[in-house]
């Protein structure tokens, strides 16, 4: 696409409406972000952190590309962002199995954008004609630069395509998806394939990192920290991204082993799925692993690693996260946002079946400063804590896996 040079007047106006792109507000890349990470067609981008987390540095480093090259050369054509932020996220997209189809993201994130850029333009002139030709280059350059990177980065997948389908971990890719998808493949071909035995029981892992420039190193470590805490040498380890690593032990890991290991790794986290046997074992890990991550995503929560079975309930409560929010709101009243001390006290009183000496030794203080913690607790609740007892307990749960405001 190409469009006639702008005057002088024109391209002064470009000038500064992409300074003041560089630095857009907050509610304007929150509104870019969720665009670009919602609705059906995007969903698997958006329960994923890695890809989610690559989404929005793509959305920045598009946004701030377009930006400083129309504070160089103002309304001039600008080239394909081929940087390392929407290329990696390529690559990812293609190791979790998508295509091309989810380049949709940079049409909705196109739209928001050129209503953004609009704005800004009706703050620089109030001359209807100067405006006029100010949004007919302008909307131009940004409609041609999104088709081009979009060009360049369907090229990317196109070739990290081909790449996965050659060589050893190919076939292991290739093998692991097919056990996934409960495709009629044998076990012995299976494990002929993987140089893994399917028959006993298995705990599955994702372990990535949504750190930007992350030692990538890390995750192979915390791979081979996993295994040893599992009293194994090696996993099952499958490259799911550049930033992800999808992983199978014999046994269980021990927790307190692994977050040890975890402790000199500090730009990885980990998410484990149930233990079981068999060709079905290995699937549902794996799939438990999945939604031990997700719902660690759509909390934000900090936790670094986390098991399943720790988790279970808090992702059946929270699969819709604004009914959560509501029940949590309800349930819980001031409370919720009341001291850690205060909220952790009731978490373990009820976790130690509303026992005080109990819940009192395990955090260590006197059983009267316990009884008095309580007491503030169940006043801060809408109802008593005898009369719903469970229901405190559960909005706990999902107090304690959120990441705070």
């Amino acid at each position: 696409m190409s469009w006639p040079s702008p005057s002088p007047r024109i391209r002064e106006l470009i000038r500064r409406g992409a300074e003041i792109a560089l630095t857009p507000s907050p509610d304007w890349l929150a509104e870019l972000d969720a665009a670009t990470l919602s609705g059906a067609a995007r969903g698997q981008i958006a329960a994923d952190p890695v890809l989610a987390a690559g989404t929005r540095l793509t959305n920045r480093s598009n946004l701030l590309f377009w930006a400083a090259s129309n504070v160089r050369a103002p309304g001039e054509p600008v080239p394909a962002n081929d940087t390392d932020e929407p290329l990696a996220v390529a690559r990812d997209m293609i190791r979790r199995g998508l295509d091309e189809s989810a380049l949709d993201a940079y049409r909705v994130g196109e739209s928001v954008a050129v209503r953004m850029w609009t704005q800004i333009a009706c703050t620089l002139t109030s001359d209807p004609e100067e405006l006029r030709e100010l949004l007919d280059v302008s909307l131009r350059s940004i409609a041609a630069f999104v088709d081009d990177t979009v060009r360049t980065v369907s090229a990317r997948m196109s070739a990290e395509r081909d790449e996965l389908t050659r060589g050893t971990h190919a076939e292991r890719r290739e093998t692991v998806t097919l056990l996934l998808e409960g495709a009629p493949i044998t076990r012995q071909r299976a494990e002929s394939r993987l140089g893994y035995r399917l028959q006993p029981t298995h705990t599955a892992a994702i372990v990535w990192t949504d750190v930007p420039d992350a030692d990538l190193g890390q995750l192979d470590r915390a791979a081979d920290a996993l295994a040893e805490a599992a009293g194994q040498l090696r996993p099952l380890s499958v490259i799911a991204g550049a930033a992800t690593r999808w992983l199978w032990v014999h046994g269980r890991p021990d927790g307190d082993a692994a977050r040890a290991a975890l402790d000199h790794l500090p730009d990885v986290r980990v998410a484990l799925g149930s233990t079981a046997a068999g060709v079905d074992g290995f699937r549902r890990s794996h799939l438990d692993a999945l939604t031990t991550q997700q719902m660690l995503a759509r909390l934000t929560s900090p936790t670094r690693l986390a098991f399943h079975h720790e988790v279970e309930l808090v992702a059946l409560l929270t699969s819709d996260p604004e009914r959560a929010e509501r029940f949590v709101a309800r349930t819980l009243g001031g409370l919720e946002s009341a001291s850690p001390e205060l909220v952790d006290t009731l978490r373990v009183f009820i976790e130690e079946q509303c026992n005080a000496t109990r819940a009192a030794a395990r955090l260590f203080t006197h059983r009267n400063t316990l009884l008095r913690r309580l007491s503030r607790a169940d006043r801060l609740l809408p109802r008593p804590l005898a009369q719903h007892t469970i229901e405190v307990g559960a909005a706990l749960k999902v107090l304690q896996w959120r990441g705070r405001p």
